[in-house]
């Protein structure tokens, strides 16, 4: 355990940052799921307002450093692969 009162801070603020994250990821995680299902029924109204929001998602999870940058480049071109199928 900590020893130090800087240390238990510290303490208390990863576990809100991991907190934060997991909610983030977890959003990812189902707005890809949309997407998926968008493309796989073929309406191209719902593919297009579901790959907005997850672009938009990505973008802010790259912006604080969760996902990594290729990363988020190949879910968005993946993203503008199916919407242009």
């Amino acid at each position: 355990m900590a020893n130090t009162k800087s240390a238990l801070k510290y303490v208390r603020k990863t576990e809100g940052r991991t907190l934060r994250n997991r909610q983030v990821k977890s959003r990812l995680k189902t707005l890809s799921k949309k997407v998926e299902a968008a493309a796989a029924s073929g309406d191209k109204d719902a593919l297009a307002t579901a790959s907005r929001q997850y672009i938009s998602a990505l973008d802010k999870a790259g912006k604080t450093g969760l996902v990594h940058a290729n990363k988020i480049a190949r879910q968005k071109a993946r993203c503008a692969a199916l919407a242009a199928a």
